[in-house]
């Protein structure tokens, strides 16, 4: 039985009505909670390269692997580590150097691969963490640690908790949108599960929206034929009605988030057509971004995407890229995967640098985990593939309150071990809330008789990568 309301029907009503009015003015005003002190960032662009980019191909040199090729990998540097069932068989673990040259660019001198001539460009602005590992030793569990700080399925993401914690910045598009670029090349693309943008425990309204390139932007925002805008303001004036009746009842928080989620779909009826349509971009735009720019879905095109989300203030922007699992031919298909994503990338640096972006936006590039320097199959000097390797591997990050041209971390000479300043996921995860202004300990949420929080009972912000 629900307490007596001191307010009458109408009056409640009424009440309801304008908390509704004013959440739509300022959807900041109910946010779970406020940032805990001043962010460096207000919105993040995680570029997520699903799959697992070669650490040893493009940014972990190791010049001395070329005089190990095809010999053992030491049982010293192994040490016992766990193996997928993809190698477990093997014989022999034979050394694979890389077959790319590696280059020192910027007045950083970062070691960048021959891969990713556009991205080192901008060597002098990113932190590169040559130091992250993790326990997942397969793409779905790891992943999803990656995303919600745990390796099974149930818990907010990274921009769900965002969104509960800081709320939106613009009223009529939503706080944590998710977007999945195609590979142009033949591929190995794992699938990717809605529990990645999804909200776990949180109400649903933190959940993320994901864009698509079909006709619909966002799958069933259209009305259908023969409702005109008008009518449908009518149907969710009712319906809301309805529901804020039933939410003063129960006080469910779902109803809240259903009555917002009505809204939000109304609003981005009008704004999502607009954002979502590039062929306003000029001529240049595209050039920059490069050859596949113009493809609806591509990466590229989800990087120009991304960019006008941030101009729009967007607070959580993350973009997948499959293609990353290269267990044979790696040297073919990691230079089709860095055809799609090195330009793009580096274009989308340089538009959030020049329109002033880059100071209030981190922008975080890296997987799930690395690869392996010992082949799996054959090895040839000209071709191999790499097994899955949660030991080591890099991701860099660059915007707001990160040291520009720094490397942090250390692997041992075969890129298998960490010897410096290891960084785990869940660090990775504090250090990105607290440069949104969250303490990633008082960033909680009780369920099921538990405070329940992204980083878990782990993760310390990382001060070395930070200015």
């Amino acid at each position: 039985m629900s307490k007596e309301s001191s307010l009458s029907p109408l009056s409640r009503r009424s009440w309801l009505k304008s908390l509704a009015i004013a959440s739509l003015a300022d959807p900041r005003l109910f946010a779970a909670q406020t940032s805990h002190f001043a962010p460096k960032a207000k919105r993040i662009i995680w570029l997520t390269q699903a799959g697992a980019p070669s650490q040893i191909d493009l940014f972990d040199y190791k010049p001395g692997l070329a005089e190990q090729f095809d010999k053992d990998l030491p049982d010293s540097i192994r040490q016992g580590q766990r193996l997928t069932g993809m190698t477990s068989g093997q014989k022999r673990f034979p050394v694979a150097p890389s077959v790319f040259k590696f280059a020192q660019h910027g007045q950083s001198g970062m070691w960048l691969s021959e891969l990713l001539p556009h991205t080192a460009k901008y060597a002098d602005e990113i932190c590169l963490i040559r130091s992250m590992h993790t326990e997942a030793i397969n793409h779905d569990p790891a992943m999803t640690l990656l995303q919600t700080g745990h390796q099974i399925g149930g818990r907010p993401s990274f921009g769900a908790w965002a969104s509960y914690g800081l709320g939106a910045e613009n009223a009529d598009l939503p706080a944590f949108v998710a977007l999945i670029s195609r590979p142009s090349g033949p591929t190995n693309a794992q699938p990717l599960h809605e529990r990645m943008w999804g909200s776990g425990f949180l109400p649903s309204k933190y959940q993320g929206v994901r864009m698509s390139s079909g006709k619909d932007p966002v799958l069933f925002l259209s009305n259908p034929p023969g409702i005109t805008t008008e009518r449908r303001r009518a149907m969710l004036d009712d319906i809301a009605s309805l529901n804020q009746l039933k939410l003063a009842d129960v006080h469910d928080p779902e109803t809240q988030a259903r009555i917002d989620q009505y809204e939000m779909a109304f609003r981005l009826q009008a704004s999502v057509p607009e954002l979502a349509d590039l062929s306003k971009e000029p001529e240049n735009i595209y050039e920059r971004y490069g050859p596949e720019s113009k493809k609806p879905g591509t990466y590229a095109a989800n990087c120009i995407l991304a960019r006008r989300l941030a101009e729009r203030n967007v607070r959580f922007i993350q973009l997948y890229h499959r293609g990353w699992d290269q267990h044979n031919n790696l040297p073919s298909g990691i230079k089709s995967q860095c055809y799609d994503t090195d330009q793009p990338t580096a274009a989308l640096l340089g538009e959030l640098t020049e329109r002033g972006l880059l100071e209030d936006t981190l922008v975080i590039w890296g997987g799930e985990f690395g690869r392996t320097v010992y082949s799996q199959g054959a090895l040839t000097r000209a071709n191999h593939g790499r097994d899955h390797h949660p030991r080591c591997f890099s991701v860099w990050m660059a915007g707001a309150g990160v040291k520009k041209g720094h490397v942090l971390g250390e692997t041992d000479d075969f890129s298998y071990n960490i010897v410096k300043d290891p960084v785990h996921i869940h660090d990775l995860n504090a250090t990105a809330l607290h440069l949104l202004g969250l303490d990633h300990t008082r960033l909680t949420y009780r369920f099921q008789g538990r405070d329940y929080r992204l980083t878990d009972v782990h993760g310390e912000i990382v001060k070395g990568m930070l200015t």
